[in-house]
């Protein structure tokens, strides 16, 4: 994290303070030893939001988030009422969006960041993903991998030829920016929300690790597919370093939705692909995901169970 550096046993002490407020003692498997009570906030994206799962509500309505997704869900075991939860998440959210309003396709939401406070006692964030621009990314890619398979011939991942050239590569620049903003954002919300355990809520697995034969069914190239895998883990890395760097937790959620990623079986995938079979937006999770998301969190919180 990008900071001023505090010298003398007064930055330490306070330093030392900090960490307690936030949270940051855990078991040795990960867990928080106590798991916290609300008042909860839930800041993030389309990952946090739901779109297209059943049912959505909340406002604006082109947030479009679900009573089903991670947050909800995370709310209800934790036994919080609706007094002590809100969910401000928004489909398209960028680092920005959490600062100032987002104006959608159907109402504005206020600057997430606004819903915290001094009482606020739990914080989680799923964000990153749009800073990136990871969908266009996959319209890209697709509209690449249209022309890979129409032609049969070619450099296997176009894509990654679009984005990256010799030492240099537009989509890890992004990612580098992103560090650099979430870091920015962790201190704003432990100056907003000093007593809340603050969690960096990483991405699920999207696409598997190498092109398994869903390449052709995704629209995708067999070597990007690979090449998006990558950049998907290098942006969930920079996501857990920094929260680890600013004291607060981090939720894997890749390691247990390895496997269910968007090239996965119909019955077992958290994300959908391309052309959804379940109420989800295209390449999102659908209610499988948000459930194992969910399970996650409160994995990490030591609410598990």
């Amino acid at each position: 994290m990008k900071t001023s550096v505090r010298a003398g046993l007064a930055g330490a002490l306070a330093f030392a303070a900090l960490g307690v407020a936030v949270g940051v003692a855990r078991h040795d498997d990960g867990a928080d030893p106590v798991p916290p009570k609300g008042p909860y906030v839930a800041l993030g994206d389309s990952y946090t939001a739901g779109p297209r799962i059943p049912d959505q509500n909340g406002k604006p309505v082109g947030c479009e988030r679900s009573d089903r997704n991670y947050p909800t869900l995370v709310a209800r075991r934790l036994g919080l009422t609706a007094r002590d939860f809100r969910d401000v998440s928004c489909s398209g959210a960028t680092l920005a969006d959490l600062s100032a309003a987002q104006v959608t396709d159907d109402g504005t939401n206020a600057a997430q960041l606004s819903a915290l406070s001094a009482g606020t006692r739990l914080v989680t964030l799923g964000i990153g993903g749009n800073d990136i621009g990871f969908s266009s990314m996959i319209k890209q890619c697709v509209e690449q991998g249209v022309l890979y398979f129409a032609l049969s011939r070619g450099e296997d991942a176009p894509c990654r030829e679009r984005y990256a050239s010799g030492d240099t590569d537009a989509v890890q620049d992004k990612i580098h920016a992103v560090d650099e903003r979430l870091a920015r954002t962790l201190g704003e919300i432990r100056r907003r929300a000093p007593g809340a355990r603050v969690y960096v809520v990483g991405y699920p697995a999207i696409l598997p690790a190498k092109d398994s034969g869903c390449g052709r069914e995704m629209g995708l190239a067999p070597g990007d597919v690979a090449y998006l895998h990558a950049k998907e883990q290098q942006l969930n890395t920079v996501l857990r370093e920094r929260a680890e760097a600013a004291g607060a937790g981090y939720v894997d959620t890749y390691t247990p939705s390895v496997g269910r990623d968007a090239c996965s079986a119909r019955d077992t995938r958290w994300v959908e692909p391309l052309v959804p079979l379940a109420h989800a937006a295209s390449v999102h999770p659908n209610e499988r995901g948000e459930r194992g998301m969910a399970d996650a969190v409160l994995k990490t919180l030591g609410a598990a169970g």
